[in-house]
């Protein structure tokens, strides 16, 4: 582990990858210029940790790592019979020996600090200063669960899409699944003949469209309101507010049954299920909370830069409060719309300073 470089990358995920593709390009060498520190055990980001029974091609879609293409490999290709994160992490490994990346995991970065000039790296391997750094860590360690009266009266269990591996954790169980997303509905079609009731809620009616729809017209909106929030410093939108849920055969199906039918969401907890507005109550064994995720940026803290509205300010990926800090990933350029565009604009910006 390098005690300095020019460069550190947080996160070796689609976002920190893209970043240090374009730093190779640049003539740039792993471990001497810039470092890649991942906190994960393996290879794929994020997707390393997503439950067995999601394929690719059932979530949004996972775009291509920049010169993936030079290895043979493409998501657009890949076998949707294995789970999608076994895909993810053997592609991921593939493209960081093929590129040399280097990256160094398990490495957890606990804070970044001021020192001089430089920022200071301290993680479980000690220390790195730099001069520059790229966060690219995303939104899933840093889970999402809304409160909501009574919730900490329940005997059951309370499991966020985090911690979901597998339907056959539930079965014979009664489940509620709160959330508006491909993720709710990924839960309520896999626990289907599997639990013994399945409700759903969900804090606004669903938004179901075409795969059209979702991939060009959501996705211009979800980067537009993405944008304007980071440009702004306030705190970021729900990506499936703007995409919509897409209304694959799947999902036609699980409507057409009766599966898919979600109810407003219920008023409060209580030990054994939940109560809705209308007086009615539903016994549950667990709640699978399907809400969402923040940036994980709490090892930033001691740099002070996120902003009264909520958010950090930052344009074209940079921070603007503080211009050796850059966000991979962030905004919009989450993974979900396209990390990737955001890495030859970092890798740019960073030569520029170096």
């Amino acid at each position: 582990m390098p005690s300095d470089a020019a460069v550190a990358i947080i996160g070796a995920g689609q976002a920190g990858l893209a970043v240090a593709y374009y730093l190779r390009r640049f003539q740039l060498d792993a471990d001497v210029d810039f470092v890649v520190l991942d906190r994960s055990p393996s290879t794929g980001g994020a997707w390393q940790f997503r439950w067995d029974g999601l394929r690719m091609g059932s979530a949004h879609k996972v775009n291509d790592l920049p010169g993936m293409a030079e290895l043979g490999i493409s998501f657009e290709t890949a076998d949707r019979s294995l789970p999608a994160k076994d895909i993810v992490a053997g592609y991921y490994r593939r493209y960081e020996d093929h590129f040399g990346l280097a990256v160094h995991r398990p490495v957890a970065v606990t804070s970044v600090v001021n020192r001089g000039a430089d920022l200071v790296l301290r993680h479980s391997e000690g220390e790195t200063a730099v001069r520059v750094l790229v966060n690219a860590t995303g939104t899933w360690g840093s889970p999402f669960v809304p409160y909501y009266p009574g919730a900490g009266t329940f005997r059951g269990r309370h499991v966020h899409t985090n911690g979901y591996v597998s339907s056959e954790e539930f079965r014979g169980q009664n489940v509620v699944v709160v959330g508006g997303g491909t993720s709710a509905v990924g839960f309520l079609l896999e626990l289907e003949g599997v639990a013994a009731t399945v409700s759903w809620a969900s804090r606004r009616p669903i938004d179901y469209s075409t795969d059209h729809v979702r991939t060009i017209e959501g996705g211009v909106a979800a980067v537009r309101d993405a944008d304007a929030a980071a440009r702004a410093g306030q705190s970021l939108p729900s990506i499936v507010s703007s995409t919509g849920v897409p209304l694959t055969r799947k999902v036609a199906a699980g409507i057409s049954r009766g599966l898919l039918k979600e109810r407003p969401m219920f008023v409060r907890v209580e030990p054994n299920g939940v109560r809705w507005a209308d007086g009615s109550f539903t016994s549950a064994d667990a709640i699978i909370w399907a809400t969402g995720f923040r940036p994980e940026l709490r090892h930033l803290a001691p740099l002070k830069l996120r902003e009264r509205e909520g958010g950090v300010t930052v344009e074209s990926g940079q921070v603007w409060t503080d211009p050796r800090v850059f966000l991979a990933g962030y905004g919009p350029y989450a993974s979900t719309i396209g990390a990737n565009r955001s890495g030859r604009i970092i890798a740019r910006q960073i030569m520029a300073q170096l």
